[in-house]
Parts: structure tokens; sequence; C-alpha cells
């Protein structure tokens, strides 16, 4: 029997089988498939989410095939892209066109449809997330059809499944809004914490990107400020803190090292004071953790399910050793996040029930009415979004 395990190898499950998907219309004799003999489909990006939202017990449907780039609209800065393009391959193939990403998080290695499916984003008061780039997809439902569908076409569909979760069908291109390739200089910076939330929400508007690592046990904050230059690329790429290159060149890290996570964003003017918080449950009750903190900011957008839905955001995020148990620890920044009116991130440890989920997305009833109306048999849902109901 095959195997599945994410990336931290901390989620691990046995599907009954795994499907390589080379082509679209394979994808939807699959899902067709599935749907008619009561089986259940979960698909895999790049295993990097920390949720159980793949967790495969049936059939597991890997869309590495559906890769690449399909076409550019130079007009409109738009490409349509394989829903397996890793994001990493993506940059350099849309800078070769001219285009770039509007934004990216710290991590590239995830599957392009993976990252939108969860709401993963990068840092910026002005910058939306992945999924809100999204003006278009294809889908191949569980009745066996590959439909569009974007602001004109199937509208309701395309708001819903901006931020799918892999619960609407299996995603097989995505069409995206991007912009002009553009160059990014990088400066790192130090500061202590307390100087650091003091400032932040006036020097988070003075660049383009603007973020900072706190160390437990530390009072010292290590951030880095990246706009925008004229400069040109310059190669060897530099030290993380110092490059100026490519968008998609100084934006991710290497991030070796396994961890779990838990990520929530909370209204942007209550982030300080949810950050001064954590601070001081960490020094009070977790003195042993030594995982940081990451403090990061997100623009509001419209898309149903996302964590900065109708408001600007902070995001914080704690992390943990894979070695080490996490449980004790996340629970407890889960009860504080909650406090602060926090979100989870889909991509990442949470606790929450549907009912609690339900209370913090107000468009929770109009997203699962949608995904029930194209897949009436659940053959899209695992157990864990099975309890979500």
């Amino acid at each position: 029997m095959p195997t599945w395990s994410n990336w931290s190898g901390k989620l691990s499950a046995s599907p009954r089988e795994v499907r390589f998907l080379r082509s679209e219309a394979d994808a939807a004799a699959l899902a067709r498939a599935a749907d008619q003999n009561g089986r259940q489909i979960r698909v895999a990006g790049a295993t990097h989410s920390h949720a159980p939202l793949v967790s495969p017990t049936d059939i597991l449907a890997d869309t590495q095939g559906l890769a690449g780039v399909f076409s550019v609209d130079l007009d409109k800065h738009t490409a349509w892209v394989g829903a397996g393009t890793r994001i990493y391959a993506l940059g350099a193939a849309l800078n070769q066109a001219g285009l770039a990403l509007s934004n990216q998080g710290d991590i590239d290695e995830q599957a392009i449809a993976g990252a939108t499916a969860t709401g993963t984003h990068g840092t910026g008061v002005k910058l939306k997330n992945l999924s809100a780039t999204v003006i278009g997809a294809r889908i191949a439902l569980a009745n066996g059809e590959l439909v569009d569908c974007s602001p004109v076409d199937n509208t309701e569909l395309w708001q819903a499944s901006r931020l799918h979760l892999g619960a609407f069908g299996i995603v097989t291109r995505l069409n995206l809004q991007l912009q002009p390739a553009y160059c990014l200089q990088e400066t790192a910076w130090h500061d202590t914490l307390k100087a650091t939330l003091n400032q932040f929400p006036s020097t988070a508007k003075q660049h383009r990107h603007h973020e900072f690592f706190w160390y437990p046990q530390n009072d010292r904050a290590q951030g880095k400020s990246i706009n925008i230059t004229a400069h040109a690329p310059q190669y060897p790429l530099a030290e993380e803190g110092k490059r100026c290159a490519w968008s998609h060149e100084v934006l991710p890290n290497h991030r070796p090292h396994k961890h779990t996570e838990m990520e929530y964003s909370v209204p942007i003017e209550q982030g300080p004071a949810c950050m001064a918080a954590l601070c001081e449950l960490l020094n009070s009750r977790f003195d042993h953790v030594r995982w940081p903190v990451e403090y990061r900011t997100l623009a509001a957008d419209d898309v149903w399910m996302s964590t900065a839905y109708a408001r600007d955001t902070v995001t914080i995020s704690v992390h943990q050793d894979i070695q080490l148990d996490d449980e004790a620890y996340f629970r407890a920044c889960e009860e504080l996040f909650l406090e602060f009116e926090g979100r989870p991130h889909w991509g990442k440890v949470n606790y929450l029930s549907g009912d609690q989920l339900a209370q913090r997305h107000p468009q929770w009833d109009n997203w699962w009415k949608v995904r029930d109306q194209i897949d009436p048999n659940h053959t899209f849902l695992n157990a864990y979004l099975q309890s979500l109901r």
C-alpha cells in the first residue's frame, strides 16, 4: 500500500492508490469515476501543509504533470499556469515573459494551486495573498466536466474556489493576475522588540515588504525591509538580508529545518497588542521554546475563506521542532489568538471546530453551499473536511 506524508513528516496516511495526472482529460475522467463509484479523492500539491487537508485514505491525485506556463497576456499582465507548477519554477518562467507574481511567501516549494487553496501569502500592508490573484480557474468536477470559472463565467464557483481547500474538484490550471517583472532590494535590520512593535504600524507603510522574527527569551527583533529598485540584479546573490535581484530571487528563502507551525491572522490594529501578549505567554509559560515567532502584514481582500477577508491583517506564526511535542504550546497560543479575533491559516495547525470557524468567516455558509452543489456526494472531502461540515 502506498504511503503519503507531509513535508514535516508529522502527518502521514496510506491511500488505497496514487494517480499521477498528466492531462486535464485524465483528471476529469478520474473525478467522474470516483464519484460514480462512491470513492474519495484528495489532491496533493507539494505536501507543505501542516494541516490535515490532504491526508488521503482512498485516492491520492498528484498534479505534478499539470505544470508550466500555458499562455500569457502581456497587455493584461495575466497568465494561465498549470496547477501543479511549483512556485520556484513559476518565477523564472514568468520572468522570461516579463511578468511576475505581485507577492509570494517565504517558501517557494509549494505547487501554485496548493498555495492558492490555502491562502498562502507574503508580507506587505498593500499586498494580498495568492488566492486573491486568481482571476480564473479550470476545475475537473465530480461529474466529469472540465469547467472554467472567472468573474464573468460561473462567478459563484470562481468566488468560492479561489481559496478552495481542495474541496471543489481537481484544479487543473489557474489564470493569475500578475504585474510587470521587477527587482527588489532587501535590507536587514535589528531593534528591540518593544521599539519594533511601537514603530511597526508606521514603518510597515514605508516599505513594500516589512517583517520581523522574534526569538523567545530575547529582546531583539530581527527584521528585513524590501523595496522595488531600479538597480539591476547583482549576482551571485548575496546572503538573506542583502539581496538585490528579481522578485522571485529575493522574496523566498531556504528553510530546510523541519518544523510544525501555527499561524493566526488578527486585525492589523490589534497586531502589536497580540504580539506583546504572546511574548508574555512564552516568557511565563513556555520558556523552553526556542523557535522564532514571525510577524507579517497582509492587505484586506474579498476572497470568501481568506484570513484577510474584509480586513487589513497582521499574521503571527509560531513554530516548533518536529521532534518536540507542540500541542500544549500551540493550544495556548491559539487560545490567545482567539482573544484577538484571530483566524487560523488553512495550511497550518489549528484545533477549531466547524462551528468555531464559521463564526470567524462571514462567507462560510455561502462557500459550503457552492461546494456542495457541485460535489453532492462529497467526493472531494476527506475526514478532516467532513468534520467541519
